[in-house]
């Protein structure tokens, strides 16, 4: 993860670039004035989607807690709804438009998913199980294939006359 931490300036700096130069053509399409009305319109939005999207993240999660369910797809549709309404408010018209996107529900179904993908590998089974609820796990009939080294496995594969008996996800032994 640390490794990682080292491209940020410059994709920071890229970035800001990338701004600059939407903002420039932008600018000469359709005036200069027109283009920095468009940026402030934008983030006033955003500021007012930011404090929206919160309230509804706090809500859901809230919600999922008293009804004693997982809360993480609440937590992580807040985490896309908050990411869009916070690029969204940043001044700039290419973050703008990924905020924009974020908050449009196909693309943010596809970017909730993504957040859980990315949690569940990071986290432990458990953790995962407790965050997003118990995980499906569909089991064939035949030769169990032998997992990776180090990754979780699926307990016991059984086939009972061809239908599927559930089965848990578990994390290896470390000696």
């Amino acid at each position: 993860m640390r490794r990682y931490l080292r491209f940020v300036p410059l994709v920071l700096l890229l970035a800001v670039v990338a701004e600059l130069a939407v903002f420039i053509g932008v600018g000469r399409a359709v005036g200069f004035g027109a283009a920095v009305l468009l940026v402030f319109a934008a983030s006033l939005l955003g500021l007012v989607l930011l404090r929206r999207e919160g309230m509804r993240a706090w809500r859901g999660f809230r919600t999922s807690v008293e009804s004693r369910q997982p809360p993480g797809r609440q937590v992580t549709d807040g985490l896309v709804g908050l990411a869009g309404a916070l690029l969204l408010a940043i001044p700039g018209l290419l973050s703008g438009l990924v905020g924009v996107l974020l908050l449009v529900p196909p693309v943010r179904r596809l970017a909730r998913a993504g957040v859980q993908r990315a949690t569940e590998r990071r986290v432990s089974s458990m953790v995962a199980g407790d965050l997003f609820g118990p995980r499906t796990v569909r089991v064939r009939q035949g030769e169990p294939a032998a997992p990776p080294a180090g990754e979780d496995v699926v307990a016991p594969q059984v086939v009972d006359e061809g239908r599927a008996i559930e089965g848990e996800i578990v994390e290896p032994r470390r000696p």
